[in-house]
């Protein structure tokens, strides 16, 4: 039985759930089923009083600390075996728009699928991520790309305001104006922090309707497709972006999959993507779409409930001898119980790169991001290292024939499947380490938020 002794509930205002209770294990399951820790206790939290009395709790108690929002992290981020966890996705998961000042003001613990559908209802967007049971809170304190970053930048770009939860129970606003160290921080440092209950987004007039939808090709029109990419990125536009997935479909044959975006109708968008549609694919499943269901597509391929692995890096141009070798991997390791996709991100970066190095504690890289992905049904023995296996030894194959910088080399932190473990923060933040170190001694000396990318104090 848990000890909730020292817990103030008669202050509390929202559910702590123990094993004791009957949805225990409804509480701590997670996207990634091999993420999911048996907490001592969850603390489904109301408002920043009760984050601050759940901090207090935990503190007295020596007990770890994650916090959840979305649940969405493969490497067990928003899990806390025998700890506890601060879970904003009950009660903080709403959004409001205040369409006059192109606002949204959203709940920590809210959904992408929210924030798309609330803020479609008046025309306007913000940059989100691309699957939309993703949580807001993990995908923006980490960065956040999405289908408008070419034109809007990461959601961090987009970010304007934050209330957070300090290690010291401290409920601060965090903007360019108020504690502007600590906006600094939240925008790229993940959750070493505090706890944020509340994000503001600035919002951008958006039209109805977009070009998306997935269109597949043969695997043995790799080399021509592949041309056709590198020629496209030369010269890509702000309306438009692409996913290109490499794996072994549900009839077991291989294929390339491309998952399009244009920011405007059909017609514009096919016009757009014409050297990729006349290479000759095998289904086209693409279409002029709602903008809000946009970020449904991949949803269901990436339910909650697998096993998975993630494995991020990135890469200057596709280079067809190292893909072709890493598909022949993918082919070799997939099968009825392990699926395994290479996915390569064309996002356009020049708004992310206008934002200075520096303004933000985001390393901000020219390179785009490519991941692989195990995915697997159950938690059989083995699986996760398994996995682990795979998706380290296709990422070399990729990596080999990348000119990269040791920093750009590091990839995305959101991908990184060992943000939890080790010692990586001075990796991930590259020259931004050293401040970053400054604002955490100054609002979490103890290091108590040390589930993504721990940053030591100074």
């Amino acid at each position: 039985m848990t000890d909730l002794a020292t817990f103030n509930l008669t202050q509390f205002k929202g559910d702590i759930v123990t094993p004791d209770d009957a949805d225990y294990l409804q509480a701590i399951a997670r996207w990634a089923a091999n993420a999911k820790r048996r907490a001592k206790v969850v603390a489904f939290v109301k408002d920043g009083e009760d984050v601050a009395l759940a901090i207090k709790y935990a503190r007295s108690n020596a007990l770890p600390i994650a916090i959840r929002g979305g649940g969405h992290s493969s490497a067990g981020g928003s899990s806390s075996e025998g700890g506890l966890v601060i879970d904003l996705s009950r009660h903080l998961d709403g959004a409001r728009v205040d369409p006059d000042k192109k606002l949204a003001y959203v709940g920590g613990g809210a959904l992408w699928k929210t924030v798309d559908e609330e803020t479609a209802k008046y025309g306007l967007a913000t940059v989100a991520g691309t699957v939309n049971h993703t949580g807001v809170g993990g995908l923006t304190l980490g960065g956040g790309f999405g289908w408008l970053t070419s034109e809007h930048g990461m959601a961090i770009d987009n970010l304007v305001q934050a209330t957070i939860v300090t290690a010291d129970g401290f409920i601060l606003t965090a903007s360019e104006a108020e504690n502007p160290d600590l906006f600094f921080g939240i925008r790229g440092g993940g959750s070493n922090f505090g706890v944020v209950t509340e994000f503001v987004f600035k919002l951008h007039p958006q039209r109805a309707t977009v070009y998306h939808g997935i269109v597949i090709f043969p695997a043995t029109a790799l080399e021509k497709f592949l041309e056709v990419s590198a020629k496209w990125w030369e010269n890509v536009g702000e309306k438009e972006a692409m996913f290109q997935f490499l794996s072994v479909g549900p009839d077991g044959k291989p294929a390339i999959s491309i998952l399009l975006f244009y920011n405007g109708t059909e017609a514009e968008g096919r016009a757009n993507f014409k050297a990729f549609l006349d290479i000759g694919p095998v289904a086209d499943y693409s279409k002029e779409v709602p903008y809000e269901t946009v970020n449904g597509t991949l949803s269901e391929v990436l339910a909650h409930g697998q096993g998975v692995y993630l494995k991020g890096g990135a890469f200057r141009k596709p280079e067809y001898h190292s893909i072709a070798q890493a598909f022949d991997k993918i082919i070799g390791f997939s099968s009825p119980e392990v699926r395994v996709q290479l996915a390569f991100e064309y996002f356009p970066l020049g708004k992310v790169l206008s934002v200075p190095q520096g303004a933000t504690a985001l390393r901000r890289d020219p390179t785009p991001n490519f991941v692989v992905m195990v995915l697997w049904k159950g938690d059989f023995e083995g699986s996760t290292e398994r996995g682990r296996e795979i998706a380290h030894e296709i990422t070399r194959i990729i990596l080999n024939e990348q000119k990269l910088t040791g920093a750009e080399s590091f990839g995305y932190g959101n991908y990184d499947p060992e943000a939890v473990a080790g010692d990586k923060a001075k990796a991930a933040f590259a020259e931004n380490y050293p401040r970053l170190q400054t604002i955490k001694k100054r609002y979490d000396p103890e290091n108590i938020f040390n589930k993504w990318f721990a940053i030591t104090p100074a």
